[in-house]
């Protein structure tokens, strides 16, 4: 009997192919489609896991360094997803989350999944006692900053942080000076 009202869960092994669908679907949204390099491949060694093998041990993942909630459909469709990994401050001296995507399809938008899987990630930061679930926002996407300051979700735009990054050849530039 299927279920009337959607799930969320973390990807196992077997979701890598529609992670990657996923991720390529927010790419082609955020007008970035060539920007995507990942594959099933990467994506299988680098993602962490869940072990469905042992349903008495719901927290046991393979070795990575993101983990993907996943939210289905009443339909059985996987309608979006939250990739994340964890990360640390040293001002509260607590880890927290830091969140890299969030998707919902376009058809399954307006129908809460977004906040299913940021009020499932709130409850992560607060299994292992952290005290923050950060993410970045695309500045010219009014829609999703409107969703993330709303009083549904309470989040704030940092003002005075900005956001910085070394990556391709001055990465290695940088590993080898």
């Amino acid at each position: 009997m299927a279920s009337t009202h959607a799930a969320i869960r973390h990807a196992t092994r077997q979701d890598v192919p529609t992670i990657l669908g996923l991720i390529q679907e927010l790419a082609d949204y955020e007008k970035a489609s060539s920007s995507v390099k990942a594959t099933v491949e990467s994506l299988t060694r680098t993602l962490s896991h869940a072990d469905p093998s042992d349903p008495s041990n719901p927290d046991k993942f393979s070795k990575g360094y993101a983990k993907t909630l996943l939210v289905t459909d009443p339909d059985g469709t996987v309608a979006g997803m939250a990739l994340y990994f964890y990360n640390y401050s040293t001002w509260t001296g607590v880890p927290g989350i830091y969140l890299e995507d969030l998707f919902v399809k376009e058809a399954y938008r307006k129908k809460g999944y977004g906040v299913l899987l940021l009020k499932q990630l709130a409850k992560e930061v607060l299994k292992v006692d952290g005290k923050r679930l950060e993410w970045s926002c695309l500045d010219w996407n009014e829609p999703s900053l409107q969703f993330y300051q709303s009083e549904k979700i309470g989040a704030s735009k940092k003002q005075e942080w900005v956001g910085l990054r070394v990556e391709g050849d001055k990465l290695k530039k940088l590993a080898e000076s």
